[in-house]
């Protein structure tokens, strides 16, 4: 029986223009460098034991072709001068024996900063959620990354995010942020 359970993980980003839609989105893949892989959406758990290593670590590990699961947000637009975004948040737990969240956020008119806070808050939300630490979701972010902090049960959040403004004669503009898995 084969175990689809990922043991590494790495985290990229990527922006593409063209003239086509597709061609654009490949042009982010090949920006975030995945293009070369079969890409397998996954939904948003991070595994128990998974290990964050580095884009260029986790790249060696990989051949082309290979069928690659990963978290992936992406956006892509025509509209001259649009500012688009696309982000991957992630909140770990402290037992690491637990499962931790990945969040996909995608926005138009917000910066990398914006939407990568509001990646993270998602995933680290979902998580204190099903770790049962109480909190407030009218709260500002920064004051809920502090109190998930201070409850000692969420270790670590993070996000890679990925902003572009569109080409201003028209061109498709790819953004895309993923949590890709090695098993």
């Amino acid at each position: 029986m084969v175990n689809f359970v990922p043991r590494y993980v790495f985290f990229t980003k990527g922006v593409g223009r063209n003239k086509d839609y597709l061609f654009s989105f490949e042009s982010a893949l090949r920006d975030a460098g995945i293009a070369h892989f079969n890409i397998v959406s996954v939904s948003s758990i991070f595994p128990p034991g998974c290990k964050v290593i580095s884009r260029e670590e986790g790249l060696k590990r990989l051949k082309p072709g290979q069928i690659v699961f990963c978290v992936m947000s992406r956006l892509a637009s025509d509209e001259p001068n649009r500012l688009i975004a696309a982000g991957v948040g992630c909140a770990l737990p402290k037992d690491r024996k637990k499962y931790g969240y990945l969040s996909e956020h995608h926005a138009y008119g917000q910066t990398d900063e914006k939407a990568g806070e509001y990646a993270e808050d998602l995933a680290a939300s979902m998580l204190a959620t099903t770790l049962g630490i109480p909190f407030d979701p009218n709260q500002a972010w920064n004051e809920r990354e502090k109190y998930f902090k201070v409850s000692r049960e969420i270790v670590k959040t993070t996000n890679v995010t990925q902003s572009a403004i569109c080409d201003k004669a028209g061109k498709w503009t790819s953004v895309l942020a993923a949590a890709v898995f090695i098993l």
